[in-house]
């Protein structure tokens, strides 16, 4: 079975970050790894860290507060394991989430991304919702979908590290890390849907992704920025491929 890399991103997360630690540290195998990248937090989440004994930990502090978006793409950069995971520091991973996404990836070698449900719960762990997707009108995976309305949770999902080298840099304008990764996933192969949930996702006051829908004229803006940061990447990413196969004599058969 393949090893995975874990890339969670911390920022000010004390309050629920050593269940969530738990959850995910349950799960992992030897050999897997869990990068936390801590966005130079200013509560206890270091002195936390600093205090947990595992082989699979690695922690890469910040030197200053770069946002979420420069956090993941910090910790994508690090992982050294073809399948890696995207990870918040206020959820908790359920049972057999690694394995169920796992088998997905072995499945197809065509698939670059996995994603699942989740439940939805708030700051005490009750539950509010027993399925995201289906507060979002069930999961759509399309590029199109995506710009309409995006679907893609990056704490319920995973990639294929091979699918960063078409993905990385996340361009500034992208209005999310999810929607970024997801969409170029599907335009570069097969996103694959788990509809059990495997994560409890946590919202509360403190959450990064907006659980209220916003202006009509922000989203237009997101809307518009998505497009084009797609448009540009492909381009400039199929013609990076066609130049290399041309000077190397290589290419498709």
């Amino acid at each position: 079975m393949n090893s995975v890399s874990v890339i969670m991103a911390v920022y000010n997360g004390q309050r629920f970050l050593r269940e969530q630690l738990q959850s995910v540290l349950d799960q992992l195998l030897p050999g897997d790894e869990l990068w936390v990248i801590d966005d130079a937090s200013t509560d206890g989440s270091h002195a936390l860290l600093e205090r947990v004994d595992s082989p699979a930990l690695r922690v890469h502090r910040s030197p200053s507060n770069r946002g979420v978006i420069a956090s993941f793409e910090c910790g994508l950069r690090l992982a050294t394991h073809e399948i890696v995971f995207l990870c918040d520091q206020d959820d908790i991973w359920l049972p057999g989430k690694r394995a169920a996404f796992v088998q997905a990836f072995e499945q197809d070698t065509a698939v670059l991304a996995v994603i699942s449900d989740a439940q939805v719960i708030d700051a005490k762990g009750s539950m509010v919702a027993p399925s995201f997707m289906a507060t979002r009108g069930g999961f759509r995976g399309s590029v199109a979908a995506t710009i309409w309305r995006n679907r893609y949770l990056g704490c319920a999902m995973a990639l294929r590290r091979s699918l960063l080298a078409a993905a990385l840099p996340i361009p500034r304008r992208a209005p999310m890390h999810d929607m970024w990764l997801g969409a170029m996933a599907r335009i570069f192969g097969r996103v694959v849907y788990l509809p059990m949930p495997y994560l409890q996702y946590r919202r509360h006051g403190g959450n990064v992704s907006p659980s209220s829908r916003q202006s009509v004229s922000k989203m237009l803006r997101w809307r518009i920025a998505l497009i084009h940061a797609l448009l540009a990447r492909t381009l400039k990413f199929k013609l990076g491929l066609h130049a290399h196969h041309a000077a190397n004599g290589t290419g498709p058969t």
